[in-house]
């Protein structure tokens, strides 16, 4: 069965947070902090990898939330904005999947036993159906692979 490598992206490989001002932008429905965020990896070692796991096989894909307070316009542009993000950052991972989806979304319905998830938030770690890291140590795990 294919094993698909999946990462969240705000917190785990996009640093939302350290863009100034990133909660009140995000409240006042301003997607600017999500286009501003800074890598958290080496987006070159990460897209070396990833290609390279690619070639073996293995899927890659980006499971990522929608912004807590929403509109569905919001949501557009953010969704525009996450993927222009990875246009940017990562242009040479022709990714299998993407789901922006709402905040909330219980992440392992996207999952299989064989699948893989990189996320910040704990809760998305404990409820995946197959094993699922934390941030620390994203390109030495998939250096492993």
């Amino acid at each position: 069965m294919t094993t698909t490598v999946y990462f969240d992206m705000d917190g785990t490989i996009a640093d939302l947070y350290s863009v100034e001002n990133w909660l009140p932008l995000l409240r006042a429905y301003d997607p600017k902090p999500y286009a501003e965020a800074k890598p958290l990896v080496n987006l070159n070692s990460l897209a070396r990898i990833l290609n390279r796991l690619q070639r073996q096989g293995i899927r890659i894909g980006i499971i990522s939330w929608l912004s807590k307070s929403s509109t569905p316009e919001y949501d557009a542009k953010v969704t525009t904005t996450k993927e222009k993000w990875l246009a940017k950052h990562l242009s040479s991972v022709k990714f299998d999947e993407i789901h922006i989806v709402p905040y909330g979304t219980p992440k392992q319905d996207f999952a299989t036993a064989n699948d893989i998830l990189f996320d910040d938030e704990a809760k998305n770690r404990e409820n995946w159906i197959g094993k699922a890291f934390d941030v620390d140590s994203i390109i030495e795990i998939l250096k492993g692979m």
